[in-house]
């Protein structure tokens, strides 16, 4: 679970209509047409927290520390092992 104070990920509109994702303020992700209106809804609900945790699923920069963990979900587990 991410520190709700926790602000590593940043985003900026450019005037060409495509949206740059920055982490630590290194570019992580550029989105553009439908997907940057999809992102701007999204973002339009979200809580800060949840904001910092969209820009990780879509930079694919999520997967830290839980990966044990989810291995032995139900829906993980390996059928016939």
């Amino acid at each position: 679970m991410s520190n709700p104070g926790d602000t590593a990920f940043s985003w900026v509109r450019r005037k060409d209509g495509s949206l740059l994702i920055s982490h630590h303020g290194r570019l992580a992700s550029t989105l553009r047409g439908d997907d940057v209106d999809a992102f701007l809804a999204e973002l339009e609900r979200a809580t800060p927290a949840e904001a910092q945790q969209l820009m990780a699923r879509i930079t694919g920069n999520y997967k830290r520390g839980n990966e044990r963990v989810a291995q032995s979900h139900p829906r993980n587990r390996r059928r016939g092992a």
